[in-house]
Formats: structure tokens, C-alpha cells, sequence
């Protein structure tokens, strides 16, 4: 128990963080022990999002990893499969992109916790972040909203991740096409079935410049990061994009 002769000494500026820091410490309210149980509990569901964030990934670069070993085994496997790499490695960039939007949600909670709840309590004479963060967090538990546009969940997976493997393999498709070439031309070389060699590439330039694009075309930041806040993530906590429907879980 806190005596009240204690109040001045711990928060002489803000009585939100008194009201915060007494119901912390009280035990007749058992805030205190609540919100370290939802805690806990958000950190473990942002843990489970991540795993399944890293799964993604993996399978990507499992996949990718056994198309290139086929398609360079033999001069004599198609280039195309290449191709059918870019596909699937895309195939698993929307999976992450949705998979990420997901981990967001569980993420925002956490830091909403650590930035009013757990900072404020180490140290009130800063104050709290957000003063309506507690019946923001209820309006979130009780309507669970996703708070990530697609295309940003899709640029950060890009941007760490699907770039470089999506870049890695439009290189080897451009090696086997051009090195297994002989003297032939190249362009031509590129033909699948009857599909002409220029219509291929022209395919696969506009969606490369799609992917680049998406990846970094400025926008304003959604996502509720640790280490982005001067990036675009400094305005009021539950942003979500109008085009995102709300989510029950």
C-alpha cells in the first residue's frame, strides 16, 4: 500500500500519472496484477506472430534455394522455372504481408503498455504518451482492429526480406537466359511456349518496377514500431486505414 503522503513525492505534475501510479501499487484493485497477466499474454502472442513471420520466410528461401539447384543442374532445364520461382516467392510475400498485419496488432498493444503504463510507472514526472491510452487499449480489445494498410505490410517485408530474394532470383533468371544462350539471341532465348521473348521480359520489367514501387514509394508510417517514431509513427496510437475493415479474433 502507498501512503497518501507519498502522492506529492511520486508525481507532483500530472494527475493522470498519480491515478496510474497509485492503481499500479494498489491491491484492493488488482489492476496491477491484471494488466502484468495481459501483458505477458500480448507478449506471447506477438512472440507466436513472429515465429510464424520467420516460418514464411524460411519456406521462401527453401523454395528458392531448390529452384536454383534444378534450374542450373542441367543446360538443359527450361528457364522458366526460374520464373515460377518469382511466383512462388511472391505467393509468399503476400502470406508474410498478411501474417505481419496481424503481428501489428498484438505489437501495438504491447508498446501501448510499455510506453503509458510500464514507462509512466518508472518514471511519472515524464508523463504519459497518449492520456486516453486505457480507453483506446479497451476499445481494441473489445473491436480488434488491424492498423496496417496492406501495401505498408507489404513494403516492410520487402524492404527486409523479399527484395533481395526476388532480386537474387530475376539475376540467375537473367544468367540462364543470356549464359545457356549459345548464338542465339537472348531475347529470343527468353520465349516460353509461344509467348515471344520481349513480351516475357517486358512481363517481368513491369514487375520488378511494381515490387520497387511498392517498396519504396513514400508514404506515412502506420505500424506502431520501437526505433521508427521520427519516421511518420508519432501521431495518436489507433491509426487505421479507412480501407481496413474491422478484425474479430
Amino acid at each position: 500500500m502507498v501512503d497518501s503522503n507519498d502522492d506529492d513525492e511520486f508525481d507532483p505534475k500530472a494527475p493522470e500519472q498519480r491515478e496510474i501510479g497509485r492503481e499500479m501499487v494498489d491491491e484492493s484493485t488488482g489492476l496491477g496484477s491484471v494488466m502484468a497477466h495481459a501483458y505477458r499474454g500480448e507478449l506471447g502472442r506477438v512472440d507466436t506472430w513472429r515465429q510464424r513471420l520467420d516460418q514464411t520466410t524460411t519456406w521462401a528461401v527453401t523454395v528458392m534455394a531448390a529452384i536454383l539447384t534444378w534450374a542450373f543442374s542441367s543446360p538443359d532445364n527450361p528457364h522458366y522455372i526460374l520464373l515460377i520461382g518469382i511466383v512462388i516467392v511472391t505467393v509468399f510475400l503476400g502470406i508474410e504481408g498478411r501474417r505481419y498485419r496481424d503481428y501489428d496488432v498484438f505489437r501495438s498493444r504491447v508498446r501501448i503498455l510499455q510506453e503509458n503504463l510500464l514507462a509512466t510507472a518508472l518514471d511519472p514526472s515524464q508523463g504519459v504518451e497518449h492520456v486516453d491510452w486505457r480507453a483506446e487499449l479497451s476499445r481494441d480489445y473489445r473491436e480488434p482492429t488491424v492498423k496496417v494498410p496492406m501495401r505498408e505490410a507489404l513494403a516492410n517485408r520487402l524492404q527486409r526480406v523479399y527484395l533481395a530474394l526476388l532480386g537474387v532470383l530475376l539475376v540467375a533468371w537473367v544468367f540462364r537466359v543470356t549464359a545457356f544462350a549459345g548464338r542465339e539471341d537472348w531475347i529470343e532465348t527468353a520465349a516460353i511456349a509461344r509467348i515471344r521473348g520481349p513480351i516475357v521480359i517486358a512481363v517481368v520489367v513491369a514487375f520488378y518496377v511494381a515490387l520497387l514501387a511498392i517498396a519504396l514509394w513514400p508514404r506515412e508510417r502506420q505500424a506502431k514500431g520501437e526505433f521508427r517514431k521520427e519516421n511518420g509513427a508519432g501521431g495518436d496510437w489507433k491509426e487505421s486505414d479507412t480501407e481496413d475493415e474491422p478484425r474479430n479474433r
